[in-house]
């Protein structure tokens, strides 16, 4: 079966979804292909600063882990974030030059996947103009082949009549604005309806946005930078006995994948499994 696609009404880049495939590699953007967040970056440089930012980051884990009780939802908190920032006077452009990233291993880690065969699909809260802004920059010269064919889901931005930049929510519905377990539940779907066939899905995350998608994914891949503020997804994990990979970068993610997918290891051989450290 050829790869399907999920649109909503033409605001965000379409989702394929590659039944036909027996690996697909969704990732997280901010903080996880690169080596910092851009949110958090702009945030603390030309918004409201590292200390608000910070608590806001624990206030969206303790919404998740008090079921949506206490706290605030990452949709509104990522909201005031931004919020910080264009009050402050940055246009999107400004925030464009600001971004100088980095990625350890990244390129060579797509490389692979087309290599492999393994379909790769970047999954972001973030937006994609500055997505693929800074996906540009990162792949100048002769790899620009190797990111050309990355699909970018992820929330959008739109200009008032003033000029003023806004975030589009890709769920608007949801307290995510970007609900990322939607692209991991088709695939589940699929395969209910299949006997079980169908492609094993490595999600690669590092944080609060990332919650959603932690439990469905068939492989979990979590960041782990060894900074508190940083490693928001494992400490979620943690808590709630989310079995994951860590990983500190994409070499490392590279040898891990390679030795799954070829059968070498299980994803059993990597796992750290928190409900059983806990006891």
């Amino acid at each position: 079966m050829a790869a399907a696609s999920v649109t909503r009404s033409g605001l965000h880049e379409a989702q394929p979804f590659h039944f036909d495939k027996k690996f697909v590699v969704l990732s997280d953007w901010d903080g996880t292909i690169t080596t910092c967040d851009s949110n958090d970056y702009l945030t603390d440089n030309y918004g409201m600063g590292n200390e608000q930012r910070v608590q806001l980051n624990k206030d969206i884990l303790e919404f998740d882990r008090s079921g949506q009780t206490r706290g605030i939802s990452f949709k509104d908190g990522f909201e005031l974030m931004l919020q910080s920032i264009y009050d402050s006077g940055h246009s999107l452009g400004d925030c464009k030059t600001y971004l100088t990233k980095r990625s350890d291993g990244f390129i060579e880690f797509k490389k692979f996947c087309d290599t492999n065969d393994v379909p790769f699909t970047i999954v972001s809260s973030g937006m994609d103009e500055l997505i693929r802004a800074v996906l540009d920059e990162l792949a100048k010269g002769s790899n620009q082949d190797v990111v050309k064919d990355i699909a970018i889901v992820s929330n959008g931005v739109r200009y008032d009549e003033t000029g003023k930049w806004h975030i589009t929510w890709r769920h608007p519905e949801s307290p995510y604005g970007h609900d990322k377990s939607r692209a991991i539940l088709p695939y589940q779907e699929y395969r209910k309806e299949h006997h079980g066939h169908g492609p094993t899905i490595f999600f690669f995350g590092d944080g609060a946005s990332d919650l959603s998608a932690a439990e469905h994914a068939d492989v979990l891949l979590v960041k782990v930078t060894g900074i508190d503020e940083r490693d928001n997804l494992k400490q979620h994990c943690d808590k709630a006995g989310i079995p994951y990979i860590p990983f500190l970068d994409f070499k490392a993610a590279k040898d891990i994948i390679e030795k799954i997918i070829s059968g070498e290891k299980s994803k059993e051989d990597f796992l750290v499994k928190p409900t059983v450290l806990m006891n």
